[in-house]
């Protein structure tokens, strides 16, 4: 692993249930985790017959920490450059506690 190329910040994001004013639970998400990451393997896909749409995926290493251990595909998402994505994959690297691997698909807003 080549700490010198983390030169990106990402914000791991969590999905949480909040209670507003008229106590009506809503899904909203919250910041959970900061860190800095490798963004590579940008690659473009298009869907359907015709061109209707181009699908981003990028895959993002990080340094292991507890924080990001708990981290699933599920009620998580990355936001990265202004752009949120959406965890398709999290690779453990071998269990080796050294670096995770996330693999992610923009979400479309």
């Amino acid at each position: 692993m080549n700490i010198s190329r983390m030169n990106s910040r990402i914000i791991v994001q969590k999905n949480t249930v909040t209670v507003d004013r008229y106590q009506n639970h809503v899904n909203v998400w919250i910041d959970y985790f900061s860190c800095a990451a490798y963004a590579s393997t940008y690659a473009a896909k298009e869907t359907g017959n015709e061109i209707t749409s181009e699908e981003r995926s990028v895959t993002f290493c990080c340094r292991y920490c507890p924080e990001l251990a708990v981290v699933s595909s599920t009620g998580y998402r990355i936001v990265f450059q202004d752009e949120v994505y959406n965890i398709q994959s999290v690779d453990a690297m071998n269990y080796q506690k050294d670096e995770i691997r996330f693999t992610c698909a923009r979400v479309h807003r």
